[in-house]
């Protein structure tokens, strides 16, 4: 039996998407997959905004955000975390070999534009790293307050993971100045896990050229010089790119506008329904994520035996992560989802405990 994913990632894929990944295989060195490559590239550069380079990487989110710190990081980097995730990168961090500082925030709260200048005001950094959209608490910091923060300081390489936020909301790169903008692709864009994308500027590449020790797998030189040929150092995930070539039209067809839209108005009814079953929130409703609910476990219900039975009924539900597990509990708005697909879920979670109607 197929669960319905509502977790903060992967989360459903749409038929057509599925299909798409069944297109016959070409050779990652033929003029076909050239053209697939810079097909998807352009279409990339729009959902972004940006005139600079957008590259494919065949891995998770982290191993391009481990990439960033190796090819970015030289003197000292400033690690604002907020989450788990945030956290993990800072761990990150220190097991490439960098000198690293962990800005830390309460879960549940966003990194501030006021910390960062403090922070970077001391002068003792040369990179930085935030995750836009933490999932672990559903906290979405305010990028571009930040954005407005860091044209104070050029010299510092501003690294930002918009994993769970990219195409759900308006995340300009060029107009934010980001250096290296970083995200996969199972959350918000909703497609199968395995493929990175990121982004880096003229100030990114040239600070690489820098740094000794970036490896092979993924040195930004190593795929700025493939760029050229509309191809990547390694064997691409060809299917992966398939599947986002279509998911980008389809993305083009419903229109951006209108997808973020569409993300803030199933962020509003999934908060309006829990408010009213008196569920309160765990972050400050102004940092709340667009793409998933991060909800405090107000009513003392029993959330493993609610996993438990959607689970049995086919709905995959998410009952907290790390230490706020138990306290909290998770619903994904994010990707393809409708307020159907919402509505099966409440209904669900009525008929499990009836106390919930």
């Amino acid at each position: 039996m197929h669960k319905k994913l509502f977790i903060p990632g992967p989360v459903e894929v749409h038929p057509e998407i599925l299909a798409a990944m069944a297109t016959p295989m070409v050779g990652h060195r033929m003029k076909e997959y050239a053209q697939l490559h810079g097909r998807a590239k352009s279409k990339l550069k729009t959902l972004l905004g940006t005139e600079g380079k957008v590259y494919l990487a065949t891995s998770s989110a982290f191993g391009v955000m481990e990439g960033a710190v190796r090819n970015l990081v030289g003197t000292r980097c400033a690690n604002f975390c907020n989450g788990a995730f945030s956290d993990k990168w800072h761990d990150v961090t220190l097991r490439c070999g960098k000198q690293a500082d962990a800005i830390r925030f309460d879960w549940g709260k966003p990194v501030t534009p006021e910390a960062v200048e403090q922070a970077l005001a001391s002068g003792k950094y040369d990179s930085m790293t935030m995750i836009h959209n933490e999932t672990s608490t559903g906290v979405m910091s305010p990028l571009g307050e930040i954005a407005e923060v860091m044209r104070k300081f050029p010299e510092v390489m501003f690294i930002v993971d918009t994993v769970s936020s990219m195409s759900a909301v308006n995340i300009p790169v060029d107009t934010l100045g980001i250096d290296c903008c970083i995200f996969g692709v199972q959350k918000a864009l909703a497609l199968p896990p395995g493929l990175a994308i990121f982004t880096a500027s003229e100030k990114a590449l040239k600070r690489a050229s820098t740094i000794e020790g970036r490896g092979y797998y993924f040195d930004f030189l190593e795929f700025d010089a493939n760029d050229a040929k509309d191809n990547t150092p390694s064997t691409p995930c060809i299917s992966q790119i398939y599947a986002l070539d279509c998911q980008l039209d389809r993305m083009f067809a419903e229109g951006l506008e209108l997808r973020w839209a569409r993300h803030q108005a199933l962020a509003d009814y999934v908060r309006g329904w829990l408010a009213e079953r008196g569920f309160g929130l765990f972050p400050e409703a102004q940092f709340c994520s667009q793409t998933l609910t991060c909800a405090r476990n107000s009513r003392g219900i029993d959330l493993a035996l609610l996993k438990k039975k959607l689970d049995e009924s086919g709905f995959a539900f998410d009952d907290g992560y790390g230490k706020i597990k138990g306290q909290t509990f998770r619903i994904a708005h994010m990707g393809d989802m409708t307020h159907s697909d919402l509505d099966e879920l409440f209904a669900a979670m009525i008929t499990i405990m009836p106390e919930l109607a």
